[in-house]
């Protein structure tokens, strides 16, 4: 058994624990946001500069670089067909959502469409892809409209208590 005293220590020791722990897991926690900002820092693409970005691109392969051109070709041929707020026609969309799929720096390559819209666009063309493919392809019932009478028949043969006609009659 343990004195008073032992007992005021071993309290003691644990709220020292918990003390130490609470500032361990708060430092862990800003060292890992510090980690994470500075991973999106040296991940961000280099747009500071024209020959700074032309150097960050050398990195970067032809597939990659002629779909994000194609990308940026895109909202300027949008761009040019209106005179004040760009309207994005179905097809506009769908392109564009193709092609931010191939660009790894697809945020920064909009520059008239936010980020957001693009996602939601995606979302809803996901959507509608999976509509399509889950709808029915005919309208036909898989089941022959003669069975579908007969068991209409039984079922009210037996809602009204008259025999079915099967032996142990359900």
């Amino acid at each position: 058994m343990l004195t008073l005293h032992q007992e005021h220590r071993c309290v003691f020791l644990k709220e020292q624990l918990i003390v130490i722990l609470s500032r361990l897991k708060r430092l862990v926690g800003t060292s890992l946001d510090v980690l994470r900002i500075r991973f999106i820092d040296l991940t961000k693409p280099l747009s500071s500069s024209l020959p700074l970005g032309t150097l960050a691109d050398l990195g970067r392969s032809k597939s990659e670089l002629i779909a994000e051109n194609t990308l940026l070709r895109q909202q300027l041929i949008m761009l040019q067909r209106q005179v004040k707020r760009p309207v994005c026609t179905k097809a506009d969309r769908i392109l564009l959502v193709l092609l931010a799929r191939v660009v790894r720096a697809w945020k920064q390559a909009l520059l008239i469409v936010q980020p957001e819209t693009l996602l939601r666009w995606h979302r809803d063309a996901f959507r509608l892809y999976w509509k399509h493919k889950s709808k029915a392809h005919s309208h036909k019932p898989k089941v022959a409209a003669e069975t579908i009478a007969l068991i209409g028949r039984w079922r009210r043969r037996i809602d009204s208590g008259e025999p079915s006609g099967f032996v142990g009659n359900f």
